[in-house]
């Protein structure tokens, strides 16, 4: 006989958990311990009675803590120098579950309130503790120890065919809907890993959905877990005929991520939605996973948008004319005509009229050439001149906040100087990230500096496109290029040279071509 015969499914299921958690914190067999933070996470008809007694989670954790060993605790048959056995965990745990079955006598399944009763009436240590914290266990078990003195109805011989229960058919069928969306939701979330994984070759964005799926697995538990599959029936679902051209058809690597990304967040909503039937907490959890999931698609669009948009773009010029000893026009003219793909106008001190003057030469020189515009600092300004983005510090506003001002088809770079930021940028939504500084600047005083250690590490995780920056020439570019760095951004590198367009030629011609 199975030791869990005449368990209910709820009872069972608190009996699994109570398993993985003793290995988890113990690597053992379950413990009373374990049981009971199992019955009080299912939100099983036992947690609904330690609730009713006035028993919260915090206290529950307070003064019986997970993380407590058996060597601990007190207990009849132990001391607290003797470890306790293997023999003896299995002698408490069918003391438990003896306990269980003699509260339960005379009822069709023995439910989670007779597992807490069993525990209450076998851990005199427990008992005690669970009383400290208002949960009276004498009159706990009173309530199951009254024999049942209802008359009992004579069994009708004559056997009459039914349909089943309704509320056995609702719980069938939620089961149904339940494991169709956990299977899309697993099978896309793994699809869209797979595209950043290596499509994209994003070890940052692969590490989150990877983890976003453990995240969803453990959430499933409450719904059932793998009982779910009990309730499938693919041959009649219905739904296994009906599929619609573009179902059959994929153009790209990209229409592969955009049919997933749907598939994940549908599958999501279903299981939220269903499961507050079973598990509201859970469902809680669900949908807060699909909201994660949702920056971590953005990130995935923005980077493959922005790669496409930058494919070309390696040599970037940060223009300030107090810094182009032969003119700013000159400068960023000859500049463009070396091969710079993209100049920033970075100008500090200059009045907002004089710099809109000046944001608008350069767009005309930059559009000429088919280079692009950043504005730094200002997407007020990026905006006015039709710029085609616009460039933050740490100290700027945020990403979302120059989004509103100059929309979402134009480039928001980021300046980061250690790992975290870059990483935070890519989920805020930035267009491409500044790495450094690199090397002191001529042009610009930092504290510290990130160095080529930085730009290792970037090259390594982030797959959105960035520009090593900082006193970067032509002196040191090959080092750059050595650390995995393939676009860069400079200043004195070009505006101090003698030949600003030669300057340039040789600058890109090192980071393209090594």
């Amino acid at each position: 006989m199975s030791r869990f015969e005449g368990f209910s499914e709820g009872a069972r299921r608190v009996l699994d958990a109570a398993d993985r958690l003793a290995r988890e914190y113990h690597g053992t067999t379950w413990q009373s311990l374990h049981l009971l933070h199992a019955l009080w996470s299912d939100e099983s008809r036992a947690a609904e009675l330690m609730e009713r007694a006035g028993l919260t989670q915090s206290a529950l954790h307070a003064e019986l803590p997970l993380a407590e060993t058996a060597n601990d605790r007190s207990r009849p048959s132990h001391t607290a120098d003797s470890p306790v056995e293997h023999d003896d965990l299995l002698l408490s745990q069918e003391s438990v579950l003896g306990a269980a079955r003699r509260f339960a006598v005379g009822r069709d399944e023995i439910g989670t309130e007779f597992l807490l009763a069993g525990i209450l009436a076998v851990d005199d240590d427990i008992s005690a503790r669970l009383a400290r914290l208002g949960m009276d266990a004498d009159a706990f078990h009173a309530e199951f120890t009254v024999p049942d003195t209802e008359p009992s109805e004579p069994i009708d011989v004559q056997i009459n065919l039914r349909p089943p229960d309704t509320a056995a058919t609702e719980a069938i069928d939620t089961s149904r809907v339940l494991d169709a969306a956990a299977n899309r939701a697993r099978e896309g979330l793994r699809v869209v890993e797979d595209f950043v994984r290596f499509v994209l070759d994003d070890a940052d964005l692969s590490e989150r959905l990877k983890t976003l799926r453990h995240r969803l697995q453990v959430e499933l538990e409450s719904f059932g877990g793998a009982d779910l599959m009990f309730a499938r029936d693919t041959q009649h679902d219905v739904g296994t005929q009906i599929q619609t051209v573009t179902e059959s058809r994929r153009e790209s690597p990209r229409s592969v991520l955009l049919a997933n990304t749907r598939r994940v967040e549908e599958a999501l909503r279903t299981i939220g939605e269903f499961g507050k039937r079973i598990a509201p907490t859970a469902a809680a959890a669900i949908e807060q996973l699909r909201y994660d999931f949702y920056t971590i698609e953005r990130a995935v669009y923005v980077i493959w948008r922005s790669r496409e948009r930058l494919r070309n773009a390696h040599l970037y010029l940060l223009a300030t004319d107090s810094l182009c000893p032969r003119g700013l026009g000159p400068v960023v003219k000859a500049a463009l005509a070396g091969g710079v793909d993209i100049v920033q106008l970075r100008e500090k001190t200059l009045s907002d009229r004089r710099l809109i003057e000046q944001a608008r030469r350069l767009r005309e020189w930059t559009h000429a050439a088919d280079a692009l515009l950043i504005i730094n600092d200002r997407p007020d300004i990026a905006a006015l001149v039709n710029a085609d983005g616009v460039h933050l510090g740490q100290d700027d506003m945020p990403v979302r906040e120059a989004r509103r001002i100059v929309g979402g088809e134009k480039l928001v770079g980021v300046s980061t100087h250690h790992l975290d930021q870059a990483r935070q940028a890519v989920l805020d939504g930035a267009d491409y990230l500044g790495v450094g500084p690199t090397f002191p600047s001529a042009t610009k005083t930092f504290s510290e500096f990130a160095g080529l250690e930085y730009i290792r590490a970037v090259a390594e995780e982030v797959s959105l496109p960035w520009f090593a920056i900082g006193g970067i020439s032509q002196e040191n570019v090959a080092q750059v290029y050595d650390a995995g760095g393939r676009r860069i951004a400079v200043s004195n590198a070009i505006c101090g040279a003698d030949d600003p367009e030669a300057a340039a030629r040789l600058l890109r011609s090192a980071i393209v071509g090594g």
